[in-house]
């Protein structure tokens, strides 16, 4: 077990930490807030504590140069607001200088920094280790609380990491209490819905979770390639005919596990990816030339309900159609319904657009968990050690 904020003293301190403010802009307005709101318990805890705190995060992708788009004076400007107090942003091009450095020095207890973006220096993405003993120099403890980058090695988690005392703060704790007790020690029986497009970018995930599940169930347009690898004519659905075998593997692996592995029973098709379209919902063995899957029929919602009703815990990652377009979007709605009205389960939703889907059904506050990490809920759902986790100090 690591070091959690609860296990260290930051009275007096002047606190690190490493938040995922890497939000969606729209020019300078900042369309959706959630990782910024997902912050705010570890900060408040931090400043009734008795710390100062110095906050740093990424926001896209600058390539280790300065672009005004990329600076985070908004998301100070946006923190503020949420923290109802001021919020000192420490601008610098290079992100840390001598001025900063006079800045941070200043900072009171009960005060609050944010430094530039970690990733104009070309040093954060590299695991610069110079660089992190700059940002480290700036304080006394490290708190890793962005979830969504610790399954890189950077300079702003890893690099920092080394030469600080180190805690996971409460948003970091939660997403390994959930994701990691959902792979470890899982209530059961236990559900995984994997949707999205390509089984390569879902391999290990599936492979690790035959491991572990009572059920899997797949949807979206990875399906396509199940079904192919099946004999099924699929039209123009998207497909991977690089990964039949695997395909079949991984079926044979669920039959050896004795997991029930369960594919869509009906698809909605179109000849086109477009709204208002021309629809027809077939059977998976009734699929014609000239049409693409886009989403699951009612025969596979009522399917998936059934599977659901027993689960105690569900893991569900990626959609069951393109649900950005009405025509293709039920099933993610209805997949989406199940969960909220299950009862005495454990739902836990894995990052990316499910999370997106979820918002959109306006069924957020329905789920236990909904992680703030694609790339990095992924991991651990596979199984893997994430670099930004691991460099935390072990609990005693």
């Amino acid at each position: 077990m690591k070091k959690t904020l609860r296990d260290i003293d930051v009275a007096g301190k002047k606190v690190l930490v490493r938040v995922d403010f890497n939000v969606p802009m729209d020019g300078d307005l900042i369309t959706d807030t959630t990782r910024i709101e997902a912050s705010l318990p570890t900060i408040n805890y931090l400043l009734e504590n008795g710390a100062s705190v110095v906050l740093m995060s990424h926001l896209g992708r600058p390539k280790g140069e300065y672009k005004e788009e990329f600076s985070l004076a908004p998301v100070a400007k946006k923190l503020s607001e949420l923290l109802k107090k001021d919020v000192k942003f420490v601008a610098s091009k290079v992100v840390i200088d001598d001025e900063v450095k006079s800045e941070i020095k200043k900072l009171k207890t009960g005060e609050v920094a944010l430094l530039e973006n970690t990733r104009f220096v070309k040093g954060e993405e590299k695991l610069d280790y110079d660089f992190a003993k700059d940002l480290a120099s700036l304080a006394d403890i490290y708190v890793n609380d962005a979830f969504g980058t610790s399954h890189r090695a950077h300079a702003s988690n890893v690099g920092v990491a080394k030469y600080l005392p180190s805690a996971m703060g409460f948003l970091l704790e939660k997403e390994v209490e959930y994701l990691e007790g959902a792979v470890q020690n899982p209530d059961r029986p236990f559900v995984a819905i994997l949707g999205g497009k390509k089984v390569s970018d879902k391999i290990n995930v599936i492979d690790n979770l035959l491991e572990k599940v009572d059920t899997l169930i797949v949807v979206g347009g990875m399906a396509y390639t199940f079904f192919k690898s099946m004999g099924l004519e699929i039209g123009d659905s998207i497909v991977e005919d690089d990964k039949l075998d695997l395909a079949r593997e991984l079926m044979a692996k669920a039959v050896t596990n004795h997991v029930d592995f369960v594919l869509p029973d009906d698809v909605v098709m179109a000849k086109e990816l477009k709204a208002e379209v021309e629809t027809k919902t077939v059977d998976r063995d009734k699929m014609e030339e000239g049409y693409m899957g886009l989403d699951i029929g009612p025969k596979t919602i009522a399917n998936i309900k059934e599977k659901l009703e027993p689960a105690r815990c569900v893991v569900w990652n990626g959609p069951c159609g393109v649900f950005e377009i009405p025509e293709f979007a039920n099933g993610t709605f209805e997949v989406a319904k199940t969960l909220a009205n299950l009862e005495g389960a454990t739902t836990i939703i894995g990052g990316g657009d499910s999370v997106a889907a979820i918002e959109k059904a306006g069924l957020k506050d329905k789920m236990t968990h909904i992680s703030t990490g694609g790339g990095a809920s992924l991991e651990l759902l596979e199984g893997k050690v994430l670099p930004g986790i691991d460099c935390i100090e072990d609990a005693e």
